[in-house]
């Protein structure tokens, strides 16, 4: 059963799909009770830094998801935004975020003649053993639309890195705290293989 948080931003109809076409059970979390009982924890975003740490505050959920990802380990995945509030800080805003792992998140700059956001298809390159990206080929590539990046200021489980203009880490894994900056509902075969890998394969 994969508890996928909804605190009113994030796609949470395009989760439900992707694992109902795999046969793997979700159930949409909008209570404390309902956190707690869960084995794994997706936590999709969209938007701005401040304006999800806003909703996250304002759920009431953010104390039994700290009690959870902390102190019992349950697995959780961060998704886009999703992820970059697992750090403490972004230069998009002003609140604190999570801080499950220290780092904080940059703006792409502006120096390297691309646009931004970065938006469209990037290959990413694994590093470590992780088992989000257990049988995929990363070199098919994930799809991304962002302006801000993480960059982690602690010595991680593993992690994966991608290019635009520079060099930035797209995907992160600290113990049973997980995160990747693209998404994976918008990357066809390889973001199913992600999603079912963080429920059949994840621990």
């Amino acid at each position: 059963m994969i508890s996928i948080v909804d605190i009113g931003s994030g796609n949470i109809s395009s989760f439900q799909n992707s694992y109902k076409r795999m046969g793997i059970p979700t159930q949409v979390v909008k209570t404390k009770k309902q956190l707690l009982k869960a084995k794994k924890i997706l936590l999709p975003g969209v938007g701005s830094y401040d304006s999800f740490m806003n909703k996250l505050n304002l759920s009431g959920l953010k104390e039994t998801l700290n009690r959870q990802v902390l102190e019992s380990q349950v697995p959780i995945l961060g998704i886009c935004v999703g992820m970059q509030v697992l750090g403490d800080l972004s230069e998009e805003g002003k609140l604190p975020g999570l801080s499950y792992i220290k780092g904080k998140v940059l703006r792409f700059s502006i120096d390297n003649n691309l646009p931004v956001p970065a938006m469209g298809w990037n290959p990413i390159e694994v590093q470590g053993n992780y088992p989000l990206f257990e049988s995929i080929d990363s070199n098919l590539g994930y799809y991304f639309l962002h302006s801000y990046y993480f960059t982690e200021e602690e010595e991680l489980t593993s992690k994966a890195i991608s290019r635009y203009g520079q060099e930035f880490t797209c995907a992160i894994q600290k113990n049973n705290i997980f995160g990747v900056q693209f998404h994976p509902e918008k990357s066809h075969q390889n973001g199913a293989k992600l999603l079912r890998n963080f429920s059949e394969v994840v621990l």
